[in-house]
């Protein structure tokens, strides 16, 4: 059966995969916890022109996630925490992300070939967890996505394929920054000299649309920052813009990196990419649309990541996008040999996940047997075990769901893809539905955040911080009510009578001997950081 013929299976598929892992974990260390800092500024009263975590300005990124995410949490407040229904925002913006890169697949390879592209990006291994994130990156993805359908579609329609460039261009920055939307700039002004099919006039017009579309995104917002703080929107520039991509680095070691995790982040899209340009060689077709535009991007992309400041696999995200692009016409003439060697490889590695997640719930949960259990309490003390119904039956519901679909699904060329995509799903549920309780429990600061609020004081004038990291800050704030006033940037910190300071298990600063610690404590289960709080004397 053609898999033109199965959208409502692909669309399940979709949903099964993006809801689990969105709800029932607090925000997690780092890139969360931070994210969420601003979010709840955000629901407090605080401005989106001057993001800020704990009442500081935090100006990493531009306020457009940030005020999705909030919207996002407002609604959702009457059924869910604050968190959840922020970071179900991110599921909208993934969403996106896999809808326009169907689109741009249609564009590219035709009507059928949409849903492929969907299927091959939520099977990529890196996608995984990250997609699920309350995260800014998620958003910049959907934005990434737009471009590559913008650019395809110029090539029919200037006008439609201009604006959504722009569109996209004005995304990236208003959810990333500059070096982010140079990304895209660069490939749309790149492919009149890449691909003939875009030396055109209707090129041309779509680019002068796509200007237009885009101004508004990388004006308001800048200008606003600007009337409010002349020396915050220059440390927006320079530090969170131009260092990041002009700072110290060494490109060859940051193209070295991606390089390096591409084969297991990029699985199983790489492989089939390579296949694909093989066969477009073999066709002489290397200088056709489908190809150009995403080795274009890829190359691109790759390369400014490779010269940034910072190298992190999160970054990687956007490389997923041309890749699956240039995968697509690699499904459909997979040699039988490699299809059923990919199809068997994922029915017999997905179910040997799947049973042995269950046999770990079940001594996690259940304690059976005794010693798994022990050791899996050792290494996250503090967590509550015991039966519940609500992740067993999901968790059920899911495992008899990717047996069905082994059972149900007839052979054909997009077989093995289907499985690859299934397994992830129900792998990923798994994890996020019987498990999500016992990583939370090193995960989330709000035990230790909670054990720290029973040994401050009744009575004191306000609590310094010293190292602590944005992310800490902003789970305080949100769990206890508490902003501490940095040592590091505020001259009021040393009236403060409580110091809070962050640092590892053997390296306690020495402090004065007016300063009395009247607490010490950590993450469960975390060797790396401990937070003591010291009480000033005669105050």
């Amino acid at each position: 059966m053609p898999i033109g013929l199965r959208p409502l299976l692909i669309l399940i598929l979709g949903l099964a995969w993006l809801l689990p892992g969105l709800v029932a974990h607090d925000p997690w260390k780092p890139d969360e916890a931070y994210t969420f800092g601003v979010v709840y500024e955000i629901l407090q009263g605080g401005s989106w022109v001057i993001p800020q975590i704990a009442g500081e300005a935090f100006i990493d990124k531009p306020p457009l996630f940030h005020l999705t995410a909030a919207l996002s949490a407002m609604f959702f407040s009457p059924f869910l925490p604050l968190h959840d229904g922020a970071r179900l925002a991110a599921g909208l913006w993934i969403g996106l992300a896999l809808l326009f890169s169907a689109l741009a697949s249609r564009e590219l390879h035709g009507p059928r070939h949409g849903l492929v592209a969907a299927l091959l990006l939520l099977g990529c291994l890196g996608l995984v967890v990250r997609g699920h994130q309350l995260i800014t990156d998620v958003a910049a993805l959907a934005g990434f996505a737009m471009a590559y359908y913008g650019a395809a579609l110029a090539l029919r329609r200037s006008a439609p394929g201009g604006f959504w460039i722009g569109t996209a261009c004005g995304i990236i920055f208003m959810t990333q920054g500059i070096p982010e939307a140079a990304m895209v700039s660069a490939i749309a002004a790149l492919l009149p000299l890449a691909g003939s099919h875009w030396r055109t006039p209707r090129y041309a017009a779509a680019l002068m649309v796509a200007a237009v579309a885009a101004l508004p995104w990388l004006i308001i917002w800048p200008a606003l920052l600007y009337q409010r703080d002349p020396a915050l929107f220059q440390a927006w520039l320079t530090a969170e813009n131009l260092a990041r991509f002009f700072g110290a680095h060494n490109p060859a070691a940051g193209l070295a990196y991606y390089l390096r995790i591409l084969p297991w982040y990029a699985f199983p899209v790489w492989p089939l990419a390579l296949w694909a340009l093989w066969r477009a060689r073999r066709q002489q077709v290397l200088a056709a649309p489908p190809v150009v535009l995403p080795a274009l991007g890829l190359g691109v992309t790759l390369l400014m990541l490779g010269f940034a400041s910072e190298s992190r696999e999160l970054y990687a995200l956007p490389m997923l996008l041309p890749l699956t692009l240039l995968a697509v016409p690699g499904v459909d003439p997979l040699r039988r040999g490699a299809a059923n060697g990919w199809y068997w490889f994922s029915m017999m590695a997905f179910t040997f996940f799947i049973l042995i997640g269950w046999f770990y719930w079940g001594a996690l949960e259940l304690g059976m047997p005794a010693k798994l259990h022990n050791h899996l309490h050792t290494i996250r003390p503090g967590y509550d075990f015991g039966f519940r119904w609500l992740p067993f039956v999901l968790g059920l519901i899911y495992s008899a769901g990717w047996f069905v679909l082994l059972a149900k699904l007839k052979r054909g060329a997009e077989r093995p893809l289907i499985v690859w995509a299934g397994g992830i799903t129900a792998v990923w549920a798994l994890a996020a539905t019987l498990f999500i309780g016992w990583v939370d429990t090193q995960k989330s600061y709000r035990s230790m955040i909670a054990d720290m609020g029973r040994a401050i004081p009744a009575q004191h004038r306000c609590m310094a911080s010293r190292d602590v990291g944005e992310a800490q800050r902003a789970m305080l704030h949100y769990f206890a009510g508490i902003k501490t006033v940095r040592v590091e940037t505020r001259p009021q910190a040393f009236s403060c009578d409580l110091l809070l300071v962050q640092g590892r298990p053997l390296d306690e600063q020495m402090m004065t001997s007016d300063w009395k610690k009247i607490w010490e404590g950590h993450r469960p289960g975390d060797k790396d950081e401990r937070f003591r709080l010291y009480q000033k004397s005669g105050r």
